[in-house]
This record gives structure tokens, C-alpha cells and sequence, in this order.
């Protein structure tokens, strides 16, 4: 909460009497302009501070300059700072509003609402010396507002996808063309109407909307253009896999009557805003259909049937539309009637649908405003192997397309941020760019999802609320990955009371006689992966729905251990010492009910012999519960043995960890094949499971972010926030590897090769940092001397399942 800023700007709305906002059950829009002059001799200087209920984009002269708030929840609402001052001009200028207030239940459920929607602008015109010009806060006179009437803004029902809220329906009749223009007629409009203040001022009262200010950087916005006209028809015109022009440029008539249909390929998956322009045609109407891919229709049992995904052969697109009903006011290229859906969407391909009614009409240009986190990548990777640079390829535009003011789950079904999925993708930003501004909001969302049982929600921000108890786990391994890639001691030290909570909520389930952690309440969902065996019991082995669940037991061992060592870290090294210690008794609970001696592995839960999965054995291993030869023999037969319910997409990473630990890397260069598999299908961005085969945008599959820099390239933290640096390239069945690897230092440059049985090895990096480097043949050099680093050695490893750990 921005405790320390002096309001002036009042929250503004539309009067209650004003086109029956009330009457809209799905969302209510309004628009707000504010003119204002400036003198011809210029220097005027203007920096604002907005926000909104529910969302708004800002307008300065027709140009679009801030899109937000950014994603709160009940107790904190986001306000952006912009400054507006090269957008300004002299003589005329306005600022203009969309605002949009979903209510309810309806909407994108990723975006918190209270029961009103409210407008807030805060800003003072000044001089070259900083001197007051003017107040253009709300509140003050000159702010005039246009309701959008009900029926010319809404939501369609959700239907192909879960929580973005559904399609929109938008009549451009209902909307004042050039409303954005300084010089748009607005004598029609009618004042602003005052709703609150920014603050209470009964003793310390609380805000509806407790004001802070913006963590992270803007969405970065690029106008593109589709690439592909991959089929299509209005009559007797025929398009087959044809190029879009320049710009976007269609320039396509659809005499009246008659119908278009055209399929647009954007080259690879995206998310943004879709930006359709038209000319005549009043009465007509014009949908945009969003897909990831082509797909045959759905297999009997309701399975998705897709394959090559952009081939369209025999397929067809499926997904949710908006639609927009054509005001016919626009005339011609320069001066088209525009549409462009509110909320962001994500695409590979669409369908376009133009039907034009009495008149023809023009479908003049179609283009899309790619949004999202401004990710700028430093890191880097070459190797031997050509067959792994399309997946880090492939990785990055997952990632990127699940960045945004949150991570997300899948941009095109849910856009919802979750603790299993944020934890790698946190994890994946800081290896490629070093940036920990998304993490560290995602971090804090999750803090802020706190329940009073010491429960953490599993997606957050959300008004649709969900616990899967073992998500609030990886919050904690969240803060720890934070804590050893940054050094930050003081942010870990802040979020110990909320590890306290969950910690204590598991300790409370502890059963006496077992010593376990026991099952987990029946409202809850105990999804752990998505894999194919528990695929009839939502992700989440069956044996926990009459026992202790193994694999949480093991995952609050884990959580346990990482909380010991930030508590240690930050000076609590009693909560340290008790936090061991429980770890140690469920350690000792676990080895003692959970093994099976016959089968030589950790069952799913006490007394089930049958239930058996890699998982169990997987977070056995990572949690030293089972250590030296014993995790190494336990981690070939997770491998070998037949039968086992297998990691999908979502546990991979802890598998990869897992060979890392018991030197058995080598093995996971047959596992890429999954990864490659999707290559050979032409996708741009990675699946959220084999499984379902639901979407094919989700970026806890954008793994080699993780392990090409920090295993093949070999760079990772020997003490936290790479104080010192340890370097122990994985060599598998690559001949070479070179790239960069980011720390909050700067880059780490290493190329490394093989020739005539010599490894040979460079490095560069920051300053005098010193690295620990472990050769291929076990030997250890430790360097602080400055400038690059070179370390030779002759290759004596033959069986790639024989590694040495470093």
C-alpha cells in the first residue's frame, strides 16, 4: 500500500442515471476525456498516476500510452505512473479512457474487481521549472464520460476455454467514432460523477482500493502482421496459402450479402490484441475465431486429435470468438472503422468471418499488437547437437507468451498464475535474462493468498479461489530458488512467517501413529502431475484418497529442508534446527511405512504395493531420504522399472534434477526426444501435457531454459547470488557447447569442446568473481584471478551412465 502519497484525484464513475449501466450483467465500459491546452512556445511537462476498476487503456491525442493496472487483488491495487510528456502537442490535447468493470463472476477471473467500477487519473500540467500549469486530476471539472450502452459491450458465455471470462460481443453502433481525437464533438457527453475518495478519512479507515504503486515494467506492445492467408473464400474467390501484404493490408470487398471466411497463420503462437480495420457496411457483422492449431475432430472418448499443427488438412480450427457488429462509418484505409478486443487473447491461428449485410463492405487491414512481460533474453546456446537449438527456440516464445503481468498457466485457456507452474518459470527468467521483477511479484502474490488455516491458494490473483495443498510447497522452494540466485536476505527474511503458516498447516495433519502426513482434506485437490495413469483421478495418485500421500510427504521434507537453511540464513537458526528436525522424523516416518523392500521402492502411500510411480522415488532421492549408492541404484530402477506412473511436462525438471544428483546426467539426452517429438509436429511453444493434449502454450515445458545454461553449459550458484560460481559442464554425447549464462553479476561466457580425446574449456566472466570449476574427469580447480580462464584435461569418461558429480 502507497501509504505515503497525497491523493488529490478522486475515483470517478458514471452517474447510476446514465444508459442503464446497472442492467449489464457481464461487464459495464466507459469512457472518459479530458481536454486541455497548451501554450505554442512548448516545455510543458506532464506525469500522471491511473488506475482503474476493473482494467482501462489510456489514450494521449489517440495514441495509446498505458494499459492496466496491473494485477492485484483485495488488499492491494496497482496504480501506474506514466510520463505523458512526449505525447503532448501545442494547443489542443485530451487524455481519454476505456475503463472496463467486470462484474461479478463474469470476466477474466485472473482479474480482481470489487462491486463498482471506478476511474482515477492524477496529474499537474508544469512548466519547464516545474511550477503548476494546471490539475488534471478527476474529481475536477472538465472530466466528461460515455456510458457504452449494455448491449454494444458484453461477454459471450465461456465455452472453449475456463477463466478468461468468454468471447466479447461489441456493436460498434453504440461506440463514438474518434472518441480517442482532441478534436472529437463531445457535447453529447455528461460530467464525471465523484463515487469515492482515495481515502477514508473516518480514523484510519481503509480505501476500497488500497493504492500501490506498479512492481514491474509495462507490457512491451509491437504492432505485427499475420503472416499467412493459409485458406480461404468469399464467393467465387479462393485464397490458398497466400502471403499477407505489407501492413497487414487485405484490401478485400464483400458485396452485400455475401460472406468471408478467411484462416490467418501468425507464424508461430502469440498473445496480444487482434487489430481489425473496415470500411462500409453498416449492419454487417465481423468474428475473429482464436486457435492454437488445426485439429481432426475430437477422438470418441472427447480426447483432442491434433498432429502437425499447422497443417490443415482435414482439420479444422476450434476456439472461442468475439464478434463485432459494423457501425458502416468508416471510409476507406486512413479512415476505417477499427475493432480490437479488450482483454488480451492468444493466438496461432484465426478465422476471420466478415458477413456483409445491405452494403459491401471492406475489410481493410488485419494486424495484431503483440503484449507481453518485456523480456529482454541475454543468455545464449550452441552446440554440437543441431537438434537441440530449435527447443530453446521454442522454449523462449513459450515463456514469453506466459509472461505478463503475472506468469500464466496457458495464455489461451485460463491465464491464471499458479505455484508449481511459477516456480519454474521464475526460475527459467533469471537463468535467460537476470530479471527477478515478475518472480518477485509472483512471489508476493502468492504471500498475499494467504488463508487464516496457514493455507496458500494455488492460483493467485484469482476471485475463483482453489487450494492444491502441495502448490503452497512450492512457494517455498520459490523463495529459495530467489534467495540462491539473488542473494537477497532481507526478501527472504520477510516471507518467513508465511513459510511458518504453511509449514504449521502440514504439521497440524500429522497422524500419531504414523508419523506421516495424512490425507489431504476431501475439498481440496491433490494434483501432483499429469500423468497418464492417474489421468482418471485428475492428476493426483488414487492411493491418497485412503492414505498418506508419499509424494507430499516427501515435497514437505523438501520444503522443510529449504525453510531450514533461510531461516539459518536470516538469523532464526532455532526455527532452522526445529525445521530439520521435523524433516527428519518424516524422513523416518517415510522410510518406514512408504518403502516396499520386495518391489525396492517407495510406494504412493502406506500398504499399497500396487501404487507405484517414479514421483515417489524421484523426491526420495532429492531429499536425501535415500542417499550414495542406495539414491543411485533407486534412480535406475525409477528408470527401468516397468509399470511406474511416469513425470509428465510438469515433473520433468525434478527428474533432470535427479540424474544431476546421482551423476547419471548422460541419461537425460534421451529424454529431449519428448521435446523434439513436438518439433517434428510444428509447434512454436511447448504442451501443457500428453495427457489431456489441451493447449499448446504452457512454460513448465520451456525446461532447456534451465538446463542448457545450468547443466551443458555447466553455470550455477556455489554460494547464493552467485557470490562465487561453480562451473561443471555436462559433456553427454555433445563434441561442443558454447553461450552465455546470466547472473545478477552480468554474463558467464563458456565455450567448451572436445578434440582427439581433450576437453577444453573457457571462460569468461564478470570481474574477479571466483569460480569452482569440476572438469569431465573429476578434477577440481578453484580460480579468482582476473580475465578469462582456460582449463584443459584429457577425456577418460567411456560410458555416458558413468558421470562423475560435480
Amino acid at each position: 500500500m502507497d501509504e505515503n502519497r497525497a491523493w488529490t484525484a478522486k475515483w470517478i464513475w458514471a452517474g447510476s442515471d446514465q444508459n442503464g449501466l446497472a442492467t449489464n450483467g457481464s461487464m459495464e465500459t466507459v469512457l472518459f476525456r479530458r481536454r486541455f491546452q497548451l501554450p505554442t512556445d512548448g516545455g510543458t511537462q506532464l506525469t500522471i498516476h491511473v488506475s482503474a476498476d476493473s482494467r482501462f487503456r489510456l489514450y494521449v491525442n489517440g495514441q495509446s500510452v498505458a494499459y492496466g493496472p496491473c494485477k492485484g487483488d483485495l488488499n492491494v491495487h496497482y496504480y501506474d505512473s506514466v510520463n505523458l510528456t512526449p505525447y503532448l502537442r501545442p494547443g489542443t490535447n485530451v487524455l481519454a479512457a476505456q475503463v472496463v468493470h467486470y462484474k461479478g463472476d463474469k470476466g477474466p477471473a485472473s482479474v480482481w474487481r470489487k462491486d463498482r467500477g471506478v476511474f482515477l487519473l492524477q496529474g499537474d500540467l508544469a512548466d519547464q521549472a516545474g511550477r503548476e500549469v494546471e490539475k488534471l486530476d478527476t474529481g475536477r471539472e472538465g472530466w466528461l464520460c460515455y456510458p457504452i450502452p449494455p448491449d454494444s459491450a458484453k461477454l459471450a458465455p465461456e465455452t472453449a476455454t475456463l477463466f478468461i471470462g468468454g468471447g466479447e460481443i461489441a456493436d460498434g453502433a453504440g461506440w463514438p467514432h474518434g472518441w480517442r481525437d482532441a478534436f472529437f464533438v463531445d457535447a453529447d457527453w455528461s460530467a464525471a460523477a465523484v463515487v469515492a475518495d482515495t481515502h477514508d478519512k473516518m480514523y484510519g479507515g481503509l480505501s476500497s482500493w488500497l493504492l500501490t504503486p506498479r512492481p514491474i515494467p509495462f507490457m512491451r506492445e509491437e504492432t505485427c502482421e499475420f503472416k499467412t492467408i493459409v485458406r480461404g473464400e468469399c464467393g467465387d474467390r479462393v485464397w490458398a496459402n497466400e502471403p499477407v501484404k505489407s501492413g497487414g493490408l487485405l484490401g478485400i470487398e464483400v458485396p452485400a450479402g455475401r460472406r468471408l471466411v478467411l484462416e490467418l497463420h501468425a507464424g508461430e503462437l502469440v498473445a496480444g490484441f487482434p487489430q481489425l480495420s473496415l470500411s462500409g457496411g453498416a449492419g454487417g457483422n465481423a468474428a475473429i475465431l482464436y486457435s492454437e492449431c488445426y485439429e481432426y475432430e475430437p477422438f470418441p472418448n472427447g480426447q483432442r486429435n491434433k498432429g502437425v499443427r499447422d497443417d490443415p488438412e482435414g482439420k479444422a480450427l476450434y476456439g472461442f470468438e468475439d464478434t463485432y457488429r459494423i457501425a458502416g462509418f468508416g471510409r476507406g484505409a486512413e479512415e476505417c472503422e477499427k475493432y480490437e478486443p479488450f482483454h488480451r487473447r492468444a493466438f496461432r491461428f484465426i478465422r476471420l468471418t466478415v458477413e456483409a449485410a445491405d452494403e459491401p463492405v471492406v475489410v481493410e487491414r488485419l494486424t495484431f499488437l503483440r503484449t507481453g512481460y518485456p523480456l529482454d533474453v541475454t543468455a545464449s546456446f550452441d552446440s554440437s547437437d543441431s537438434s537441440l537449438s530449435p527447443l530453446w527456440s521454442i522454449s523462449l516464445n513459450t515463456l514469453r507468451n506466459c509472461m505478463h503481468e503475472t506468469y500464466e498457466d496457458t495464455p489461451y485457456y485460463e491465464q491464471m498464475q499458479y505455484e508449481l507452474d511459477s516456480r519454474l518459470q521464475a526460475l527459467f527468467t533469471y537463468y535467460v535474462s537476470g530479471d527477478d521483477r515478475l518472480g518477485r511479484k509472483a512471489i508476493y502474490d502468492f504471500h498475499s493468498s494467504l488463508l487464516p488455516t496457514g493455507m496458500l491458494q494455488s492460483r493467485y490473483p484469482s476471485v475463483n479461489r482453489q487450494i492444491i495443498p502441495g502448490f503452497a510447497l512450492f512457494w517455498i522452494m520459490m523463495v529459495h530458488d530467489h534467495y540462491w540466485y539473488t542473494g537477497d536476505v532481507a526478501h527472504a527474511a520477510r516471507y518467513r512467517p508465511t513459510m511458518d503458516a504453511v509449514l504449521d498447516w502440514f504439521e497440524a495433519r500429522i497422524e500419531k501413529e504414523s508419523g506421516l502426513v495424512g490425507i489431504m482434506p476431501e475439498a481440496y485437490w491433490s494434483f501432483v502431475d499429469w500423468t497418464e495413469d492417474w489421468r482418471h483421478n485428475a492428476g493426483a495418485p488414487p492411493s491418497g484418497r485412503s492414505g498418506p500421500n508419499t509424494i507430499y510427504n516427501l515435497m514437505v521434507v523438501d520444503a522443510l529442508l529449504k525453510a531450514a537453511e533461510l531461516n539459518e540464513a536470516t538469523g532464526r537458526r532455532d526455527t532452522a534446527l526445529e525445521y530439520r528436525g521435523r524433516a527428519e522424523a518424516l524422513q523416518r516416518a517415510i522410510r518406514q511405512h512408504c518403502w516396499s523392500a520386495e518391489q525396492g521402492l517407495f510406494m504412493d502411500s502406506p500398504g499399497s504395493p500396487d501404487a507405484l510411480s517414479q514421483h515417489a522415488q524421484i523426491w526420495a532421492v532429492l531429499t536425501d531420504t535415500v542417499t550414495g549408492e542406495e539414491a543411485r541404484q533407486l534412480t535406475l530402477r525409477t528408470l527401468e522399472t516397468e509399470g511406474l506412473a511416469k513425470v509428465s511436462c510438469a515433473m520433468a525438471y525434478y527428474l533432470f534434477r535427479v540424474l544431476a544428483k546421482t551423476g547419471m546426467y548422460s541419461r537425460t539426452f534421451a529424454l529431449w526426444e519428448d521435446w523434439k517429438t513436438q518439433a517434428e509436429l510444428h509447434l512454436t511453444s511447448w504442451v501443457e501435457d500428453p495427457v489431456s493434449v489441451r493447449s499448446d502454450c504452457h512454460a513448465w515445458g520451456a525446461l532447456p531454459l534451465h538446463e542448457f545454461p545450468a547443466e551443458l553449459l555447466g553455470v550455477q550458484p556455489l554460494t547464493p547470488g552467485f557470490a562465487s560460481i561453480a562451473v561443471a559442464p555436462r559433456i553427454g554425447e555433445l563434441q561442443a557447447a558454447s553461450g552465455a549464462v546470466i547472473t545478477p553479476h552480468g554474463a558467464v561466457h563458456i565455450d567448451w569442446s572436445i578434440h582427439e580425446g581433450r576437453f577444453r574449456l573457457l571462460i569468461e566472466r564478470p570481474g574477479t568473481i571466483p569460480v569452482q570449476i569440476t572438469l569431465p574427469g573429476g578434477e577440481v580447480l578453484y580460480r579468482a584471478e582476473a580475465g578469462p580462464i582456460v582449463c584443459e584435461c584429457v577425456i577418460s569418461i567411456t560410458d555416458p551412465a558413468e558421470e562423475l558429480k560435480p
